[in-house]
């Protein structure tokens, strides 16, 4: 890097490549793709900056030059720099590759970046010498049996050049070395399907395993494959969890050596007495053993361990960002309790994760912890809504001083922790929330002058880090938290602001494939546990709306070549049994617009709603891929479906048959209406809202996400805003005048008037009428995308301001670099300072009176550099932007 740095500072090259990333993380070790696409960030602080050509070296040695043994891409002209797919010499297992980016500018100046890498795990079956061990038990159920510890010793005989650790699990694992914890994420190896694929974990334990003498220990947990998941009960995939360790040790002499389990591996129980995802944790730290995973700990006394030889089943790596603690919460207040010895600790924010407990006393104290999101009238914990979730710790003292407990193998959906049985008054720091989640990064901002909607961006965003847990879940804290893909489909654009998901969703629509049945069906959960049938309406269709959403938002066009088959064949699945284009066969559990608020869309509106929608992305999906006789095909399939929903359900006043706010919304958004239909479904929608619910909305979980931006698209979005700023019942203002911090499942999880609603389905983390946030951001703030060009290479900024906000202001990093825009208003004059990336171009909306009425940086917008004037619109001047800062001031209407 010495060499390095003094050529970056003497380049005159005005534009450089930073945030270098493999399959979309930084420095991956252990992928599996052969292929791997390789995306950097084009950064200037000069407007109109432009990519005019790259060049991709990569070697197998770490250096300042351009080697390039394994691949050089050549100078190709192109402003591409995101999705690039390697070309080069096939890796062997374990390989690391170096890679780094040239880039030239549009005057022919060029700049490096500095390097970056990638390293493959074990991509085939016959890469793997280990062999699953399990501790030998007698038992039934594994709440029955503590969580095992399984150990080895082993001699690094030589000076130690590198060693990797790969780890699989039936279950969940904690691998330790010398004592020491490796890597910081937790509940690995995450949820799939254990009958399609398994997913290990590479760790890079170099620093630890040096010359000498080492201890290999594994701590090993239920997890999703043995454990309780929602609706089903244990034993899912196995009765009792098992392990898969291959310690490989390269020496500086070029030798190498493993350690693989084995049947010379030791077992025995660990002080967990039981763990479970939704029970909760037991720990007796009496029974700590003390060294365990030392080198010279002596395991003559443990028990051998049970051997099973590797099966067919796919050993995949895990590239999804790993699940860790994000965030540490202290308690807020300690609420008195009318029972004496209880206490109930407020954190102040429902979250997902798990309680720190810190506890001074006498050996053989127990300790019990609850959790819960809401309190009871009488302030005690309210646990009804929690089913048959347990979420419940418990914790047996070693008398040794201060102690802290955290679990290993659980999580929880809470706000207040209920303790009891400490020793003593417990102080207010006795108890800390730790956040456990995804830890995907957080990509997206949005903050406005008002501080309900502020709230509101919080909850959204709160809602979605707890849930988005391995897999996006429906709740965290009763016993069900599956992936519902309802919920996952409404929520998703959502998702794509607030944080990178896309490694996330790559790794889940991988389980929502695995989960299609073999006529076609995709399921109303991923991966298929809880609810066994094949998808409803607007929950199968996550296996088109998803994948495809990606696609849009990260460019991912191999996301959308690998899914097309499944999503081919989820529209097949529909149209063989529905010949009249009109989707009530196979409609399965046909969930309808899910907790919608006395405004119940008819089943077969929705059905072919959706059925049009996911015809419609098909057929797109086709095009962007180059199927030409399928684009034919289903844009075909589609105009049929449309005119057979105009006749089935559109009278000739364009009443839409039940005449609810989601009919009109579905038919509006989908494009299911003639054009000379439009006006009228609109003026009837507006109506509904206005007038028939006084001002409300009255949509569940399928209409809730389109809502807005349909009244945005008719031209209404001073109705948009009544709805956002609403704080009485039905609204998003209402759940948070009540406190809420999360999401809630139903508009009327808990009324002034009625209480709790009904506890078999009240969760208080729940995502999808979060929906509403993709509209905060594209049209509030003002950041969107144009289809045609995806991936925000070519952004759209189009903020419109409305109800009593004076100001608003959204930032999203985006694939292509950094995006804000930012307006404010001061009667009839408005600022709007907007930042465009380098590499891309933006279409900017204006509101303004006309081009006159517009500045940018003092000077008359029309001659500015970057700047091309393109029309009015709208109420809107229109430009076309290069990438920079740009600072408008403007009159409006």
């Amino acid at each position: 890097m010495l060499i390095f740095t003094p050529l970056l500072l003497a380049s005159t090259s005005a534009l450089f490549p930073t945030h270098l990333r493999c399959e979309y993380l930084a420095n991956p070790i252990g992928i599996d793709d052969s292929a791997p696409r390789l995306t950097w960030i084009d950064e200037s602080d000069q407007r109109g900056a432009r990519q005019s050509a790259y060049r991709i070296t990569v070697s197998s040695a770490d250096s300042t030059a351009h080697n390039a043994d394994l691949w050089d891409s050549g100078k190709v002209t192109s402003n591409k720099s995101s999705q690039i797919e390697y070309g080069g010499k096939a890796l062997m297992a374990g390989q690391r590759a170096y890679w780094r980016v040239q880039i030239w500018d549009g005057n022919g100046d060029s700049q490096s970046s500095r390097p970056a890498f990638w390293e493959l795990g074990l991509p085939k079956l016959s890469d793997w010498h280990a062999k699953w061990i399990a501790l030998p038990t007698t038992a039934n159920d594994p709440l029955d049996i503590p969580a095992p510890l399984l150990r080895k010793s082993f001699t690094a005989d030589k000076p130690v050049k590198r060693a990797r650790a790969y780890v699989s699990a039936k279950g969940l694992f904690n691998l330790y070395v010398d004592g020491q914890k490796i890597g910081k994420a937790l509940l690995t190896p995450g949820w799939t399907d254990y009958k399609k694929r398994i997913q290990y974990e590479t760790y890079d334990v170099t620093r630890q395993v040096q010359q000498g003498s080492h201890g290999l220990g594994i701590l090993l947990g239920n997890g999703w494959y043995c454990g309780h998941i929602g609706l089903t009960g244990g034993n899912n995939y196995g009765k009792f969890p098992e392990v898969l360790v291959q310690l490989e040790v390269e020496y500086t002499d070029g030798t190498k050596s493993e350690v693989v389990t084995d049947g010379s591996w030791k077992a025995k129980p660990s002080a967990i007495l039981s763990d479970d995802l939704l029970m909760g944790e037991t720990y007796d730290a009496r029974l700590e053993t003390r060294g365990w995973s030392n080198a010279k700990f002596n395991d003559s006394q443990w028990s051998k361990v049970e051997v099973r030889e590797l099966d067919a089943v796919p050993l995949v790596a895990d590239q999804a960002p790993p699940i860790e603690s994000i965030e540490e919460i202290h308690a807020k207040r300690l609420i008195p309790q009318t029972i004496a010895g209880v206490y109930v600790y407020d954190l102040g924010q429902n979250m997902v994760g798990w309680a720190r407990l810190k506890v001074h006393g006498p050996a053989g104290t127990k300790i019990q912890l609850r959790f819960a999101e809401m309190l009871s009238p009488n302030k005690s914990v309210y646990t009804t809504n929690l089913r048959g979730a347990k979420a419940t710790d418990n914790y047996t003292l070693s008398g040794k001083g201060t102690e802290v407990f955290e679990p290993s193998f659980t999580s929880h959906g809470f706000r207040y922790v209920e303790i009891t049985g400490f020793p003593g008054t417990p102080g207010l720091d006795a108890i800390t929330g730790v956040v456990v989640g995804s830890n995907n990064p957080q990509t997206g901002t949005f903050t406005c002058s008002n501080k309900l909607v502020n709230q509101l961006q919080h909850n959204i965003y709160w809602g979605e880090r707890g849930n988005y847990l391995s897999i996006p879940t429906d709740c965290p804290q009763r016993d069900e938290r599956l992936g519902w893909m309802g919920d996952a489909q409404i929520f998703v654009r959502t998702a794509c602001f607030n944080n990178d998901v896309a490694a996330f969703m790559t790794k889940w629509t991988q389980d929502v494939v695995d989960a299609q049945s073999p006529e076609g069906g995709f399921s109303d959960v991923s991966p298929r546990k809880g609810d066994s049938s094949d998808g409803a309406p607007a929950w199968g269709d996550a296996g088109v709306i998803v994948p495809y959403t990606v696609y849009l938002c990260y460019g991912d066009t191999r996301l959308l070549a690998r899914r097309y088959p499944a999503m081919r064949k989820w529209v097949e699945y529909i149209d063989s049994v529905n010949p009249n284009h009109i989707w009530v066969n196979r409609s399965n559990n046909n969930f309808g617009d899910w907790l919608n608020v006395n405004d119940d869309t008819p089943r077969d509106v929705i059905g072919t709603a959706y059925f049009a929608y996911s015809t419609d992305l098909l057929a797109r999906s086709a095009r962007i891929l180059g199927k030409t006789e399928d684009v034919e095909h289903y844009e075909k399939l589609r105009s049929q479906i449309g005119e057979a929903f105009r006749s089935q359900f559109v009278a000739d006043d364009v009443k839409i048959k039940a005449d609810t706010q989601t009919d009109y919304v579905l038919a509006l958004r989908f494009g299911l209406l003639e054009d000379s239909q439009r006006e009228a479904a609109a003026k009837r929608l507006v109506d509904h809202i206005m007038i028939d619910r006084k001002g409300h909305l009255s949509t569940g979980f399928v209409g809730v996400g389109y809502l807005n931006p349909t009244l945005n698209a008719i031209g209404r979005p001073d109705v948009a805003y009544r709805l956002l700023l609403n704080d009485t019942y039905p609204s998003w203002g209402y759940s948070i005048r009540q406190g809420a911090t999360t999401i809630w499942e139903r508009w009327d999880g808990w009324t002034e008037k009625g209480g709790f609603q009904d506890p078999g389905m009240n969760s208080f983390n729940h995502y999808s009428l979060g929906s509403v946030g993709e509209w905060m951001y594209n049209r509030v703030a003002g950041i969107d995308l144009d289809p045609t060009v995806p991936g925000y290479e070519k952004i759209v900024i189009r903020p419109t301001p409305g109800g009593d906000l004076t100001w608003a202001s959204g930032a999203l990093d985006s694939i292509h670099g950094r995006i804000e825009s930012k307006w404010k208003l001061n009667g009839k004059q408005m600022t709007l300072d907007v930042l465009i990336p380098a590499n891309t171009t933006a279409t900017i909306w204006v509101p303004a009176t006309n081009l006159a009425s517009v500045t940018e940086g003092g000077k008359a917008a029309s001659g500015v550099r970057g700047l091309d004037y393109v029309r009015q619109e709208s109420g809107c001047v229109v430009f076309a932007a290069t990438s920079g800062r740009y600072h408008f001031v403007s009159t409006m209407k």
